[in-house]
């Protein structure tokens, strides 16, 4: 009968886990977006440092100013994937809190609070940084009639 109980125990954690599992699905796709975000804004920069070094005087302003808009857009991405990524840990770290309880029985009500709020911090964070990048990547969009 005691393992039937250890069974349950196991099997409601689980359960408890499910929803902070389905949370580190939608931080990896939120990642997905940032690192390719990133990745653009990298090809971007690549390409202007090429173009400036076979450019006239007349352009080299205009480069620049468009490099450090880049260069703060890569930045502030560059935070976001890194809240994001403190978002994705404090998550597991809830979900091995929450294994560990079932099988030692100690409260872990309020560690798991606690880093659960650690987390919805973290990834406010990381959402602030990415709304940032935005706002400055829409500020700076140039669409010319054709």
């Amino acid at each position: 009968m005691q393992h039937d109980t250890a069974v349950a125990a196991v099997a409601h954690t689980i359960q408890l886990a499910v929803a902070p599992v389905f949370l580190l699905s939608g931080i990896g796709a939120m990642l997905a977006v940032l690192t390719s975000r990133l990745s653009r804004v990298v090809d971007r920069s690549r390409g202007l440092q090429t173009e400036l070094a076979g450019t006239g005087p007349e352009a080299v302003a205009r480069i620049h100013e468009q490099l450090h808009t880049l260069s703060r857009r890569a930045k502030l991405i560059s935070h976001s994937i890194a809240y994001c990524t403190v978002t994705a840990l404090l998550v597991c770290a809830v979900i091995v809190v929450l294994f560990v309880s079932s099988f030692v029985r100690f409260d872990a009500s309020l560690p798991i609070a606690l880093l659960f709020v650690a987390a919805m911090i973290t990834l406010f964070i990381g959402f602030l940084q990415f709304l940032r990048e935005i706002f400055i990547a829409t500020a700076n969009l140039r669409i010319s009639p054709p």
